[in-house]
């Protein structure tokens, strides 16, 4: 039997709350002991299956895509039963050693999670072709036993946009990044299409601030640093252009975009990007229009019941859409009544015709 790492550095987290539809009443910032005791005492025997991660630097308890990426881990070990094993990255020199450390482990899958480890992961999945490895958000540069997790992020950004678009009174919506790379850029894009679609269909006008698809420009942090006095800035920049809604796709920039808000005297919202921002993270629910969600979470638990129950690995990519549950809109919780009931309904509509192609987000 392969032993779970006890001694790596990491904040313990609850499975991610399943995402409610419709109108949802706001979230609860904990789980309660009960709770907690029952999901201890109905986990899963343990099998021999060692499922193993090395995170980003933004650490598990980022609040993001890292996060979620550990509680895929998590639910895994009390679901199936599987033995877990993780490292914590806190600078981009640890990548290497650290997903060395797994090898070491002998895990029957690791999780890279981030773009920032694709060099590394390719190198070590090269190095160690009778292993499997998972790239989060990452490519394989040739390397059949590396599986890259990717997500179409413009689907549900384009259902924020038209949600935003809808919602502001100023109607003016802002957009900023961490880096200017597609797995940011994708969510921006669709986030700007989806308002402009708001904006034809209504016959009124609405600008986007800090990206401009066709140009390929826009306000960047330049790095994922959480909450940082530049993603403040930004934050303000755009507030000074009109905007009352904000979708910051860098990771957790709520912090900083919400005091923007504040010191601005607005009546501003935001959108949250990778996780439902409002559930797990409730001092920033009061800001939080919805979030763009890039479930994480869903991709590592199957890709670890699949392989655990005795599946053969493969290289194909899993691309996370809308139409497997691989992203989504969370629900509206206490601005469910500020939009109107013809525009929920017409986003429904939205998600249909993007899944069956009719409508494309990214134009």
């Amino acid at each position: 039997m392969k032993l779970r790492n006890a001694s790596a550095a990491f904040a313990l987290m609850g499975v991610s709350a399943l995402v409610l539809s419709g109108c949802a009443a706001a979230p609860e910032a904990e789980p309660t002991e009960t709770a907690a005791a029952t999901a201890t005492e109905e986990a899963a025997p343990a099998i021999d299956y060692l499922a193993c991660a090395v995170s980003d630097e933004g650490s598990w308890n980022d609040k993001s895509f890292n996060e979620s990426v550990y509680d895929g881990l998590e639910k895994a070990e009390a679901d199936l039963g599987a033995q877990i094993a993780d490292a914590e990255s806190i600078s981009a020199e640890d990548f290497a050693p650290n997903l060395q450390a797994m090898v070491d482990q002998s895990c029957d899958i690791t999780f890279a999670v981030g773009f920032n480890l694709v060099a590394d992961a390719n190198a070590i999945a090269a190095a160690n072709p009778a292993m499997s490895f998972v790239t989060i958000d990452g490519w394989s540069e040739g390397n059949a036993n590396l599986k890259p997790v990717v997500y179409n992020m413009a689907e549900s950004s384009y259902l924020a946009g038209y949600a935003a678009a809808a919602y502001s009174t100023t109607k003016v919506v802002g957009t900023y990044g961490g880096l200017q790379i597609p797995a940011v850029t994708d969510f921006m894009d669709g986030f700007y299409y989806g308002a402009m679609a708001w904006a034809n269909e209504n016959g009124v006008p609405v600008s986007v601030v800090g990206w401009d698809p066709m140009a390929q420009t826009g306000q960047f942090i330049g790095d994922f640093v959480p909450n940082s006095g530049t993603s403040k800035s930004i934050a303000a920049a755009l507030i000074n252009e009109g905007a009352d809604v904000l979708f910051p796709v860098g990771g957790d920039q709520f912090g900083a975009s919400s005091e923007a808000i504040k010191e601005a005297g607005i009546d501003g919202v935001m959108i949250g990007v990778d996780k439902d921002v409002a559930l797990t993270s409730p001092e920033y629910a009061p800001y939080i229009l919805t979030s763009a969600e890039k479930r994480m979470t869903n991709a590592v638990y199957d890709i670890i019941a699949e392989l655990s129950a005795g599946g053969a690995f493969d290289g194909e990519a899993y691309v996370g859409t809308l139409a497997n549950g691989g992203t989504g809109l969370s629900p509206f919780y206490d601005f469910d009544s500020k939009l109107s009931d013809e525009v929920k309904a017409r986003l429904v509509e939205i998600e249909a015709g993007i899944n069956s192609g009719e409508i494309n987000p990214k134009s």
